[in-house]
C-alpha cells in the first residue's frame, strides 16, 4: 500500500530510534521525507533513496525557529512543502532517575525545551505550507508515562503537556483542515536506550513483565500507528491519542 505518495512528511529527531524506523515507514508508504536531527541524519534519507524512495537529511535543532524555519523551507524547495508533521524529537535516555526535589531546574528547562516547545517551534514552521496545500496530518508522539507517571517526572509532564497540545490544536486547526493526533508509546528498546544502559536497565527490566503482550518494544512498533493517523486511513479523525504499549495500560 502506497496510500501517502504524493505526500511530503517531515520527521523531527528521526535520524535514529523510533524516529528512523518512522521514516522509513513513511517512505515505505510512498511519502517523500524530510528528517531532522540535531546529529546528521543523512544516513537515514541515504537509505531510503537507496530503496527507492525521496528524501533529504538536515541538521537542526528542532527547538531553533531559524532552524525550522529552513528546514520547511528545504522542504518546500525539494518536493513542494509539507504535509504530515511528526514531533518525534524529544530527550529520554540521556536522563537520569533522581527524586523530584534532586532534578536541576536546568534539566526541567531542557526537557521542556526540546519535548514540549520543540513541537511548537516545529509545527508553527509548517502551518503555512499544510494551510497553502489545503490539509495537513501532525502526529505528535507522547508517551504512556503522561498518564501513569514515571521516574522521570519532567519526562512525564513534559509528555503530557504534549497531550494537551494535541487537543488545543486540533480544536484550532480543524477548520483549516489540519488534523492533530497523538501516539503514546510505552518504554521502547531503541538505540537511544541502548546507548545508555546504565540509566534505563531498571525501567527495561521492568517493562516487558507489564504488559499483557509480554514481550519487549521495538522502535518498528511504534510506526504503524503513526502510519495511520498520517495518511487517509485516519481522515475523520483528530485531538486522539493512540496508545501502544503491548496492553500495560488500558486507554
Amino acid at each position: 500500500m502506497t496510500e501517502l505518495t504524493g505526500r511530503v512528511a517531515l520527521v523531527t529527531g528521526g535520524g535514529a530510534g523510533i524516529g528512523r524506523a518512522i521514516c522509513l515507514e513513511l517512505a515505505a508508504a510512498g511519502a517523500a521525507v524530510v528528517i531532522t536531527d540535531r546529529a546528521d541524519p543523512t544516513a537515514v534519507a541515504e537509505e531510503i533513496v537507496a530503496a527507492g524512495g525521496r528524501a533529504i537529511g538536515l541538521v537542526a535543532d528542532v527547538a531553533s525557529e531559524s532552524a525550522m524555519a529552513e528546514a520547511a523551507a528545504a522542504a518546500a524547495e525539494a518536493f513542494g512543502g509539507v504535509d504530515v508533521l511528526v514531533n518525534n524529537a524529544g530527550v529520554f535516555a540521556s536522563l537520569q532517575q533522581r527524586p523530584f526535589e534532586e532534578i536541576p531546574l536546568a534539566e526541567w528547562r531542557l526537557v521542556f525545551e526540546i519535548n514540549v516547545l520543540g513541537s511548537v517551534v516545529a509545527t508553527r514552521s509548517v502551518l503555512p505550507s499544510m494551510r497553502a496545500r489545503g490539509a495537513g496530518s501532525i502526529v505528535n508522539i507522547a508517551s504512556t508515562t503522561a498518564f501513569k507517571g514515571s521516574a522521570l517526572p519532567h519526562y512525564s509532564s513534559s509528555k503530557g503537556a504534549i497531550l494537551a497540545l494535541t487537543k488545543n490544536l486540533a480544536r484550532e486547526l480543524g477548520g483549516d483542515e489540519i488534523r492533530v493526533n497523538a501516539v503514546a508509546p510505552g518504554f521502547t528498546v531503541s538505540s537511544g536506550v541502548e546507548q545508555h544502559a546504565d540509566r534505563t536497565a531498571g525501567m527495561r527490566a521492568n517493562a516487558a513483565g507489564s504488559r499483557v503482550l509480554r514481550r519487549e518494544m521495538a522502535p518498528e512498533d511504534v510506526v504503524g500507528a503513526v502510519r495511520f493517523l498520517a495518511g487517509p486511513w485516519s481522515g475523520f479523525m483528530t485531538g486522539q491519542t493512540l496508545v501502544v504499549d503491548g496492553g500495560a495500560y488500558f486507554h
